[in-house]
């Protein structure tokens, strides 16, 4: 793969606002024996023993994708055998407004575009990033990226010059995804026009003749190829390793919770396990919190879950996104992982 020279950003990224109050929550631990292994990538985590006061998490979740795992964490116990009350709350379709919500103290961890954590943690938010739940695999099938609606005269990226391009958030992979396919094949990705819209409304406004392709991810990937779409290169799967859900805390928060974080990445961890070898799990999930229609829900493909953080993989994305232009610091991937974090 060529990697594009540095090039002009014609669009702001989405960040949050600058600096805003932050508001430590204590929680009180739950005290344990130490486990008998440490996780993957980590320090020994206390198993939880008798857990008499569970350590509550106000977690906000995207209202896209990617999200399951925390239902099936939650529904098949594994949140309760490590004493935490978990409360899954949706968020904004624009995650980038999950950073705030988790330095003011409205969330104590939240999703987010991993584009978008990495180049708020580079200009100085006191954000880390806490966990993933998935990560792009070019061994599996594409789920995400670049596709064009039914009947489109456009033949390549380079096409896409001029033409209205629909995401769901600037400043994060999707807009890598829609800069590279242009970019990768001849044309001037800096004369895309690009446009964010709620996740669910990319399919029909590109239907509708409002956007000229739209760039999706995982389910909404799946049931725009069931309606006739195709797509252009292979999103986030032409960069291996590459964090597709992302958690975040605040550095305060971090500070005084640093158990309670060991112990929910390690019940992600072992929920990640289990529904990776059950998709139904996933199914079930979507049946009940997506839009998605039974099809869509029964045969798409369902990616991975992965808790473990690539962050070799991760810094060559990350250098990537300097040298594209679409960050404008560059990033210390491992810096910007919090210590209780599961890496490889």
């Amino acid at each position: 793969m060529n990697i594009p020279s540095k090039t002009p950003r014609t669009t702001k990224s989405a960040l949050a606002a600058t600096w805003l109050a932050i508001a430590a929550l204590t929680l009180s631990a739950c005290s344990s024996p130490a486990g008998d292994d440490p996780p993957p990538g980590g320090d020994p985590v206390a198993a939880p023993g008798t857990c008499e006061t569970p350590d509550p998490v106000n977690f906000v979740r995207s209202t896209g994708a990617a999200f399951e795992i925390l239902y099936i964490a939650e529904e098949q116990g594994f949140f309760d055998e490590h004493c935490l009350d978990v409360t899954i709350t949706p968020g904004s379709t624009d995650t980038s407004q999950h950073i705030p919500m988790v330095l003011n103290g409205q969330a104590d961890m939240a999703m987010g575009d991993p584009s978008n954590i990495l180049h708020s943690i580079a200009q100085g938010i006191p954000i880390k990033v806490a966990s993933q739940f998935s990560a792009a695999d070019s061994s599996q099938p594409v789920t995400d990226g670049v596709l064009l609606p039914p009947g489109s005269p456009v033949e390549t990226g380079a096409d896409l010059e001029g033409k209205n391009v629909c995401l769901p958030a600037l400043g994060g992979w999707m807009e890598l995804n829609a800069r590279y396919a242009v970019h990768a094949d001849g044309g001037d990705h800096t004369k895309v026009n690009l446009i964010a819209l709620p996740t669910a409304a990319l399919q029909e406004s590109a239907e509708s003749g409002q956007c000229d392709a739209i760039v999706v991810f995982q389910a909404y990937y799946m049931a725009a190829l069931n309606a006739g779409f195709t797509a252009l290169h292979n999103g986030t799967n032409d960069f291996d390793g590459l964090p597709t859900a992302m958690v975040i805390a605040s550095e305060a928060w971090l500070a005084q919770n640093a158990d309670v974080l060991a112990r929910f990445v390690q019940a992600i961890d072992e929920a990640a396990a289990l529904a990776n070898e059950n998709d139904q799990l996933t199914r079930d999930v979507d049946a009940r919190y997506t839009q998605l229609d039974a099809e869509t829900i029964a045969t798409r493909d369902i990616p991975p879950w992965n808790a473990v953080i690539d962050v070799e993989g991760t810094q060559k994305a990350a250098d990537l996104m300097y040298e594209y232009g679409v960050y404008t610091a560059e990033v210390d991937v491992a810096a910007a992982i919090a210590d209780t974090a599961l890496t490889k």
